[in-house]
């Protein structure tokens, strides 16, 4: 714990990045960081931040990797606009992050790293780039973090480039003393990553705990913060990301449903995750498939829904475009399957670690035909798991594919997560056929005439053997059909199943001010950032609402009450105006609706919100 020495700031929330070369490990100290602040019962959010280059060259502008967690005694809702403290394992990530700390920010950087070379690979003119950045207000905490790394390792006999691998460990070790973080549960998660390599692990834990003695000694030169952890519901809680949270949702799904999983995917940047993790989960009855392209992924799992399975297939924006026909297939055949679109910066390969929230479209039209399907977004990474539970849940009740869209930002970020009491959970229940169908003439798209769902008959089930395909099929016989009447019918029914699945979700709900004037209005990961501003905006006197769409196609029944009821509405969405144009096509009389856009492949500033926002208020 800390001296009594020790200078100590209390703060309710704190923002920290770390920054270097994409080979520094700075996610994995970030991840580390997150763990040991979720395990005291603060409130986190996090922001990975990393290059699309395999490997830029080293100390260069374009190979600068970042890691942002928000820290807070509260809600936290966004990984921060601005860091509090920057740790700069070189000069190019104290330039790029120039824009991405406060003006009085501590800044912890490696001194050994700051040589005349160094400085003129991150394009430095000057001797002194914090003077060349114009950062004289900010606190330096200068580390020869290199040498001492070394010095640590000597006795371990690992080599100097062996050593360096260990250097943000020092950097770990040091932010932990500074936010008053166990080392021993550092140490418990390095036995966890290492301990197979002794060696190794010997030397990280030395580095770490050198870190955080080095911290002890300077304690007079810099505040250290405390945050206390304050967890509002008690509950075992873990630092969980979006793409984990989405696969262990698809597993509590499946077990609710008695059902075993199917995963049939290709790896995609940001997406792959979501197949790491569930690979892992033989033991949950999941089976995995890594396909040999996206088409066959999905093509998998609607073979794996055919014969009796929760089946789910993951991908990004360019591989949802070619899933596509796939997709309208399991449209067709009214087939269950959960497509999970990690939505990321394009268009073609575009910008792969980037966030945007640009495939709203694509999942509600991306198909030739009238082709109906469900489509869900997640608001935040512990969001991911509810709404991937909801998906499946949809998918195997309705008997329709449900395209959930999350993003790379809510995908890769964190939150700290109350792990769920899975017998609060709604019960799933497929639409089985009977045995007495049978004597009643079954065929293979009877279906129930109020829901307009179609009865789910499993290979192997006495008496119901039957075919499926892509072609029409006549609405009484099953039989194939190329009648005009009938395909009206069969397009009305289809899109009529969908509509029908309004009944069955939650109403959409009002936050902040339900008096207000103003209306804002999002969707999906962009939920946090207008959260917080929204809260913001209250806590000054403004008078503010607030609507989010979990759920896009249907749109939630009192949709069109809720945003006819207020003068002013504005959809805040990483786009150019998908969701305001689709709700002014939904919905007649919205012509008043203001869009707030941003497509950077960046989250939302919640400054930027906040300025917006006042200036409807003043129009």
């Amino acid at each position: 714990m800390l001296e009594t020495t020790t200078k100590v700031k209390e703060m309710e929330k704190v923002v920290i990045r770390f920054s270097g070369d994409s080979g520094d490990g700075m996610q994995l100290v970030g991840n580390m960081f997150s763990n040991l602040s979720a395990f005291i019962g603060n409130g986190i959010s996090t922001f990975p931040d990393y290059p699309a280059e395999v490997r830029a060259p080293k100390g260069t502008l374009s190979g600068v990797s970042g890691f942002q967690v928000h820290l807070g005694a509260k809600g936290v809702y966004t990984p921060g606009d601005q860091a509090d403290v920057l740790v700069a394992m070189n000069p190019a990530a104290l330039k790029v992050n120039v824009k991405n700390i406060k003006k009085n920010a501590v800044v912890i950087f490696d001194t050994d790293s700051f040589s005349k070379s160094d400085l003129e690979k991150a394009l430095f003119t000057t001797d002194d780039p914090f003077a060349e950045l114009g950062l004289g207000s900010v606190q330096q905490v200068p580390v020869p973090m290199s040498t001492m790394v070394k010095h640590a390792v000597e006795a371990t006999g690992m080599d100097a480039k062996a050593a360096m691998k260990s250097k943000n460990m020092f950097a770990l070790g040091l932010i932990c003393w500074l936010f008053d973080r166990p080392l021993e549960r550092a140490i418990h998660m390095l036995e966890n990553k290492f301990g197979k390599k002794p060696t190794v692990l010997d030397a990280n834990i030395k580095v770490l705990t050198d870190g955080y003695n080095y911290g002890n000694n300077i304690h007079a030169t810099v505040s250290t913060f405390r945050i206390e952890g304050h967890a509002s519901t008690a509950g075992t809680y873990t630092d969980i990301s979006g793409n984990k949270a989405t696969a262990y949702g698809l597993v509590a799904a499946s077990e609710k449903a008695g059902l075993p999983l199917f995963l049939g995917s290709y790896p995609i940047t940001p997406a792959t995750d979501i197949l790491h993790e569930l690979a892992k989960l033989k033991n949950l009855n999941v089976t995995t498939v890594q396909a040999e392209d996206e088409i066959a992924g999905v093509c998998t799992a609607i073979g794996a829904s055919f014969a009796g399975k929760l089946s789910a297939t993951s991908t990004s924006g360019p591989g949802l475009a070619l899933k596509s026909e796939a997709i309208g297939l399991a449209v067709m055949a009214e087939l269950p399957l959960v497509v999970i679109d990690v939505q990321r910066g394009g268009p073609s390969t575009g910008l792969p670690t980037k966030s945007e929230q640009t495939d709203l479209l694509q999942a509600l039209y991306g198909r030739n035909g009238e082709c109906p399907a469900v489509v869900l977004s997640a608001a935040t990474p512990t969001d991911c798991f509810d709404m991937a539970y909801m998906a499946a849940k949809i998918a195997l009740e309705h008997m329709t594919p449900v395209i959930l869209l999350t993003d790379a930002f809510i995908a890769n970020g964190s939150s700290a997560w109350r792990i769920p009491d899975m017998a609060t959970f709604p019960q799933i229940k497929p639409n089985y056929v009977k045995p007495e169908m049978l004597a009643e003439g079954w065929k293979p798209y009877k279906r129930d005439e109020n829901t307009k769902v179609r009865y789910w008959a499993i290979p192997g089930m006495k008496g119901f053997m039957h075919r499926l395909g892509g072609l029409e099929k006549d609405y009484t016989t099953s039989a194939i059909s190329t009648a005009a009447a009938n395909h009206q019918k069969m397009v009305d029914t289809r899109k009529e199943k969908i509509e029908h699945v309004a009944e069955c979700i939650p109403e959409l709900k009002v936050m902040g001010n339900e008096k207000a004037d103003l209306l804002v209005v999002s969707w999906g990961g962009s939920f946090g950032h207008v959260y917080e501003a929204v809260e913001e905006m209250n806590a000054q006197g403004k008078k503010v609402a607030m609507a989010h769409f979990n759920y896009i196609n249907p749109l939630p029944k009192n949709a069109e009450y809720i945003l006819k009821g207020y003068k002013k509405v504005v959809v805040c969405e990483q786009n150019e105006g998908q969701f305001a144009g689709y709700l002014r096509m939904k919905i007649d009389g919205l012509q008043h609706v203001k869009q707030y856009n941003k497509v950077e492949g960046q989250p939302f500033k919640v400054a930027d919100l906040t300025e917006c926002f006042t200036k409807l208020l003043e129009e």
